[in-house]
């Protein structure tokens, strides 16, 4: 499979990972062919990236720390919590702990897989992607710092309802005071959940503190600061600057870790960002890349602990056109090799 922007994808193309509905629903499944109604039709539903399968790649696997029906049912589980919560209804705490468990069971099966965020998002669906995104992401961090098992499945709620708060806002509005109420909203709506600690509601609390007291709502500094919210800040930035476009750009994955390498000790805990920069893709399998030796390939395999050496495959056709000339360069042992672009 590739990882391609949307503008470049051609009637005909066949999709490589299923499209989900914010209620867990199957928009498009893996496989079909798509036509210029269903190009159309995801550029007007806000999808910008999606995986076409490609012949070269067919034996490519992109490795994934949950599977597409774990994400269904989270995704359909945070559909029915927020439904409810706009409707002034208490959700319910036992449905979204069985779906946690889920999610935790994979996350700890998988927990040697780099984090790639590649999931297809949508306009309906980006906010329960995130939030999903944000919980694995927060819960591996969890175990690189030895977590038990009742801290992670703290850990693992608070981060997947950190922006719990928002759902009853009017979002539109991006004004400073309104991002600050989300997060005393947040933790109004958790803080009386008698199935939950009162430390998941500091997730939804302090997920905007900043270890330096720059943060919001209180200003706290370090030490104030509850780890788990520490844990999750990180975890939400990096899904930010990836997808949100209220920020700016959006950063490629090795430019976000720049970035937020560049914030340790003073937004960001810096023993937070370490443990998370073990866990992150740099260069995601499927994304095309340019190397410095001028060859254009495509990301087929990765290192845990060498992020940024991963392996490319080149392709080529031959001299005659008729055949593909295929050669795999491995950057962890090509040490004068780097990769100068992502395309």
């Amino acid at each position: 499979m590739k990882y391609v922007h949307l503008d470049s994808v051609e009637s005909g193309q066949y999709l490589g990972r299923t499209i989900f509905a914010s209620n867990g629903s199957i928009l498009l499944s893996e496989g079909v062919q798509l036509t210029v109604f269903m190009i159309n039709t995801l550029n007007r539903i806000g999808v910008t990236m999606i995986y076409i399968k490609d012949e070269s790649l067919e034996d490519v696997e992109i490795p994934e720390i949950l599977s597409e029906e774990t994400k269904r049912i989270v995704m359909q589980q945070m559909g029915q919590t927020f439904a409810a919560i706009q409707s002034g209804k208490e959700f319910n705490s036992r449905s979204m702990s069985i779906s946690i468990n889920t999610l935790l069971d994979e996350v700890m099966k998988n927990r040697d897989v780099l984090i790639q965020l590649t999931d297809i998002r949508t306009k309906d669906n980006e906010m329960y992607v995130h939030a999903t995104n944000v919980c694995m992401m927060a819960v591996l961090i969890g175990i690189n710092m030895g977590f038990n098992e009742t801290q992670l499945k703290e850990l693992a709620v608070g981060a997947l309802l950190h922006d719990v708060g928002k759902v009853e806002l009017l979002y539109d509005d991006e004004s400073l005071d309104l991002k600050r109420h989300h997060t005393w909203r947040g933790f109004e709506l958790l803080k009386n959940k008698r199935e939950f600690s009162l430390l998941i509601a500091h997730v939804a609390f302090q997920h905007h503190e900043a270890v330096d007291g720059s943060g919001y709502p209180r200003g706290l500094l370090s030490e104030d600061i509850h780890i788990y919210a520490k844990i999750t800040a990180v975890a939400n930035m990096y899904d930010n600057l990836l997808f949100d476009t209220s920020l700016g750009r959006r950063m490629l994955p090795y430019e976000a870790c720049e970035h937020m390498m560049a914030l340790a000790e003073t937004k960001l805990d810096r023993d937070v960002v370490i443990q998370f920069l073990k866990i992150v893709s740099i260069y995601p399998t499927g994304a095309s890349v340019r190397l410095s030796s001028r060859e254009t390939g495509v990301v087929v395999g990765q290192h845990r602990g060498l992020p940024s050496r991963p392996i490319v495959r080149i392709v080529k056709q031959d001299a005659t056109d008729r055949e593909l000339d295929i050669k795999e360069i491995d950057l962890a042992k090509h040490t004068t090799l780097f990769i100068e672009q992502v395309l």
